[in-house]
C-alpha cells in the first residue's frame, strides 16, 4: 500500500472511510502505520478514490523512512467541499470586499454577484475577512455566514483564504475549524501590536501555528504599517522554519522591495521557498513582481488591471504591464488613503455593477461631493487614457 501523496486529496468525508484516521490528522498527529484503524482507513481511502469519489478532504504529507518511522509532517491545505491551495501560488488572490444593504445589513445577493464579477476577471483566489473586508465589524454568526455563501457560491472554482481574529488563541483556533468545515483552503493569520522582540513574534506564531493546528495551512501577514511589528527577512525565515504549516508570506511592508529580494536571496542560499504575495493595494506590484513576488493578496476596484500586470511581468512584456500600471497608478493612489479608501473602492464597485450599495458599516467616513468629483474625474481620465493605449482595464 503506497502513502498518499503530498497534497493529494482523499474522500473523508464525515461518516465515510477515513473518519479516524482524518480525525486524528486534525489533532496534529500523524499517520500511525502501527495503528490497524490508521492501516484500515488508508486501505478504504486507496478504494474511494479508485472509485472516483470526490475529495472532500486533504491528507497532509507524511513522509517516512525505511524503518517507516515519520520524520515530516505538513500540513498541505484542507477543506471540506473547497479547492485546496495549489501547488503553485501565483496570480491575483483579490481581498474581497464585504457588502452590505444601505441599512447596513449584510447583502448576500451582492456577495454572490461580487463573487462571480472577481472570478469573471479572472483572479487565482478569493480572501475574506480581511482588513479591507470589515472583519471587525462583522458578529461571528455574519462573518461564517458571509463565508459560507462565498463559499457555495465559489463551489470549488478557486481556494478561498479567510482571516481569523488575533485576540487570542483559543478564538482563532475556533475560527480556524470553522472556515476550514465550510470549505476555505487556509486562513491568514497577522500578530497583534505590542509583540517584543524577534524571540516573542517567532514564540506568537508558534503558538498560533499550533492553535490552528492540523486544521488548515496559514497565510502570515506582515503589514508592520498595521500592528507596528517589523519582520526582517531573517525574522521570517526562522518563523518558516518553526511553523510547518506557514504556506503563503502576505508581504505589505513599505518600503519592502529590498525585504522581497533579501527573503528570496535566503531561499538561494537553502532557507524554505514561501510564495509570497503582496498588498498594499498593488501599489507596487509590477516592481515587486520583478523582486520575486509570486502575485498579489490585494483588493483594486479593477482586480482585472491587477491580473493582467501579473500575467505579463511573468511572461517577460514589463512594458506593457508598466503601461497599464501606469494608467490605472493615480486611481490605485487615491483609493490607498487611510480610512478612506474602502469608501472610494466600493463606490467604484458600486458604479461598474459589482455590489448593489457603497455601504460602508460604521465607524467609516462618508463621502463628501468633492471627493465623489474627484472620483468621476478620476475615471473619466482613465477611460480615455485606456482608449489611447488600447489596453485591458477600462
Amino acid at each position: 500500500m503506497r502513502e498518499p501523496c503530498e497534497g493529494e486529496a482523499l474522500d473523508v468525508g464525515e461518516g465515510g472511510a477515513g473518519g479516524h484516521l482524518e480525525h486524528d490528522l486534525l489533532e496534529g498527529r500523524g499517520i500511525d502505520r502501527g495503528d490497524p484503524q490508521h492501516t484500515s482507513d488508508l486501505h478504504a481511502l486507496e478504494d474511494d478514490l479508485a472509485a472516483g469519489h470526490h475529495p472532500v478532504f486533504r491528507l497532509p504529507r507524511a513522509i517516512l523512512d525505511d524503518a517507516g518511522e515519520e520524520k515530516v509532517y505538513v500540513a498541505s491545505g484542507y477543506g471540506r467541499g473547497g479547492r485546496m491551495l495549489p501547488d503553485r501560488v501565483e496570480g491575483v488572490w483579490i481581498v474581497a470586499a464585504t457588502p452590505f444593504r444601505d441599512d447596513g445589513a449584510l447583502d448576500p445577493a451582492s456577495a454572490e454577484r461580487l463573487v462571480e464579477f472577481y472570478l469573471e476577471r479572472g483572479v487565482a483566489g478569493i480572501v475574506l475577512l480581511g482588513m479591507m473586508g470589515e472583519a471587525p465589524k462583522l458578529t461571528r454568526d455574519e462573518a461564517t455566514a458571509f463565508v459560507s455563501r462565498v463559499a457555495r457560491r465559489v463551489d470549488g472554482r478557486v481556494p478561498l483564504v479567510a482571516g481569523v481574529p488575533n485576540t487570542g488563541f483559543a478564538p482563532m483556533a475556533e475560527s480556524a475549524r470553522t472556515m476550514r468545515d465550510l470549505g476555505v483552503a487556509a486562513v491568514m493569520i497577522a500578530p497583534p501590536a505590542g509583540l517584543r522582540g524577534d524571540d516573542g513574534v517567532v514564540s506568537w506564531f508558534v503558538q498560533a501555528a499550533e492553535a490552528v493546528g492540523g486544521a488548515i495551512p496559514f497565510v502570515l501577514q506582515d503589514f508592520p504599517l498595521a500592528n507596528g511589528i517589523h519582520m526582517s527577512a531573517a525574522l521570517i525565515r526562522r518563523i518558516a522554519d518553526a511553523c510547518p504549516n506557514l504556506a503563503i508570506l502576505k508581504h505589505e511592508d513599505w518600503p519592502g522591495l529590498d525585504k522581497i529580494s533579501a527573503i528570496r536571496a535566503q531561499e538561494a542560499a537553502g532557507a524554505r521557498r514561501l510564495p509570497i504575495l503582496v498588498g498594499n493595494g498593488g501599489m507596487f506590484l509590477p516592481f515587486e513582481l520583478a523582486r520575486g513576488a509570486d502575485g498579489a493578496m490585494t483588493g483594486y476596484a479593477f482586480p482585472e488591471v491587477l491580473v493582467a500586470v501579473c500575467r505579463w511581468m511573468a511572461a517577460g512584456e514589463r512594458e506593457r504591464a508598466l503601461d497599464l500600471f501606469d494608467a490605472h497608478l493615480p486611481l490605485l493612489r487615491y483609493e490607498q488613503q487611510p480610512g478612506l479608501g474602502l469608501a472610494v473602492r466600493k463606490y467604484v464597485l458600486a458604479k461598474r455593477g459589482a455590489i448593489a450599495s457603497p455601504t460602508v458599516r460604521p465607524p467609516a467616513p462618508r463621502l463628501t461631493p468633492e471627493t465623489v468629483a474627484e472620483i468621476g474625474l478620476l475615471l473619466e481620465r482613465l477611460e480615455r487614457r485606456l482608449a489611447g493605449l488600447d489596453l485591458p482595464g477600462g
